[in-house]
């Protein structure tokens, strides 16, 4: 195995495109607390970007190292099963970002270091603990996707805004990690991998799915009802709402579809954060 072919697949492993995302939502989440006072905050929040970023790419490798023989079957293009890279490299990787992750978030506010390091703790002990309890492992997905926003709010001292962004991606997350259950069951059912799609049945699994999202749905006018975000974020949402609706509506036939739909519908949701905090200071 040639040095740089082991690198490009380490660097695959952390799914750097959603490492980087990640690290643009918790900038979001600064964003959407204090609005253009963020630019006093700068440090702060690039550091917790950055500490997104390097948990999000250990925790991305850490996942693909436990789930070998799984991925074998589900995911036979990833680096280790097509043998990219060896397994003691990824461990070594993951172990590394971790650290830098960790050390990092030291010098961030006391509750976002809180936040940072709950957060990885949940990101080491995932696939080995909490990937096997059905229903639990999606709920920990689910607030560390949400999760993403409070750090970037905690970072700037205001979680009130960010919480509600942090309530909606979680649900959104949740719906997206049972749908992914429910197109992973083959591979899931032969590695005696107990997810909750196996546990209560695939369509039980989409219609709890879909539930969530008309949750999310039904949440989504908070922010504008307590008035921190303006009406313009409640008429983005409209479209928006659709998109998560059908993202649902869709999953039933093909869950792959369905939940990519949702992540899109996820990442609008944000956007719609973004534009309805900055007419509040325009």
């Amino acid at each position: 195995m040639s040095v740089a072919k082991s690198a490009r697949g380490v660097v695959e492993l952390t799914r750097p495109v959603n490492a980087i995302v990640a690290g643009v939502l918790t900038v979001t989440g600064a964003f959407v607390a204090i609005g253009s006072d963020v630019s006093g905050s700068v440090g702060p929040v690039l550091i917790a970007s950055l500490v997104t970023i390097l948990a999000t790419a250990a925790g991305n490798t850490t996942n693909d190292y436990f789930d070998i023989e799984t991925d074998q079957i589900n995911n036979p293009e990833r680096p280790i099963p097509r043998g990219a890279v060896a397994p003691s490299t990824a461990l070594g990787s993951s172990i590394v970002l971790f650290a830098a992750a960790g050390a990092l978030a030291l010098v961030l506010p006391l509750f976002a270091t809180a936040i940072a390091l709950l957060n990885i703790v949940l990101l080491v002990a995932y696939t080995e603990i909490f990937k096997g309890m059905p229903g639990v492992g999606n709920a920990v997905v689910a607030y560390l996707g949400g999760s993403t926003f409070l750090l970037g709010g905690a970072a700037v001292g205001d979680i009130a805004v960010p919480g509600v962004l942090f309530l909606l991606a979680a649900l959104a997350t949740f719906s997206r990690e049972v749908i992914k259950d429910v197109e992973d069951m083959e591979g899931d059912e032969r590695e005696e991998i107990t997810t909750l799609p196996l546990v209560i049945g695939e369509k039980r699994s989409l219609t709890l799915s879909a539930g969530f999202l008309c949750l999310m749905v039904v949440v989504t006018p908070v922010p504008y009802l307590l008035g921190v975000l303006e009406i313009v974020y409640l008429v983005l949402m409209i479209p928006v709402n659709g998109v998560i609706l059908y993202a649902g509506y869709l999953s039933f036939g093909d869950p792959k579809a369905g939940q990519s739909v949702l992540k899109y519908g996820s990442f609008l949701t944000a956007a719609a954060f973004i534009v309805g905090r900055a007419t509040m200071i325009s």
